[in-house]
């Protein structure tokens, strides 16, 4: 196993449940750990980092262009990780203390 093959973490797609055997495929997201947890450093609520990731691989995904220079082994989330790290998204505050 490599040291980038132990980074990499899978989170579920919204239609699949979590399997510990599915790291990649239509569904499911893959991210690298060390990313999520730079990205968890500037997004400190686990909930609001995983909802701004969602939307961005959506986004990207959909044929939105990245805010980054992008590696070929880059996947959606490991995009929208980095954008969160360099400071390109973030969360808007308004509508956050709206909904409270």
């Amino acid at each position: 196993m490599t040291e980038e093959s132990e980074n990499i973490v899978s989170f579920p797609g919204p239609s699949e449940k979590a399997t510990p055997s599915r790291t990649s495929g239509s569904g499911s997201i893959t991210m690298r750990s060390d990313l999520v947890e730079k990205a968890s450093e500037v997004v400190q609520e686990p909930p609001t980092l995983i909802n701004l990731v969602s939307a961005r691989v959506k986004q990207l995904n959909m044929g939105r262009s990245p805010l980054v220079p992008v590696d070929h082994r880059m996947g959606a989330a490991d995009i929208a990780l980095t954008e969160i790290i360099e400071g390109k998204i973030t969360v808007d505050e308004s509508e956050e203390e709206e909904e409270k």
